[in-house]
């Protein structure tokens, strides 16, 4: 489970993020390429933009369901 103490550096501000399990396996990127984006530094998935609409929701909880680290957290 994501630990929203262990968030990666990058992310923007907003329920979701990604933490520091992430294994940069690209999977959120291509489920969802509109909230996630690699941090080209880290190495690593971050949220660039938190979701808009009930689309984009829908994808950042697939994103979540399909992260095979659990790196992908919802506060919300």
């Amino acid at each position: 489970m994501a630990s929203k103490a262990n968030k990666n550096d990058g992310n923007i501000p907003g329920k979701f993020y990604v933490d520091d399990q992430c294994i940069d396996c690209d999977l959120c990127r291509e489920i969802c390429p509109a909230c996630f984006k690699r941090d080209e530094n880290g190495g690593y998935s971050i949220v660039s933009k938190q979701p808009e609409g009930e689309d984009e929701i829908a994808l950042c909880e697939e994103a979540i369901e399909s992260c095979p680290v659990n790196a992908i957290g919802n506060d919300g």
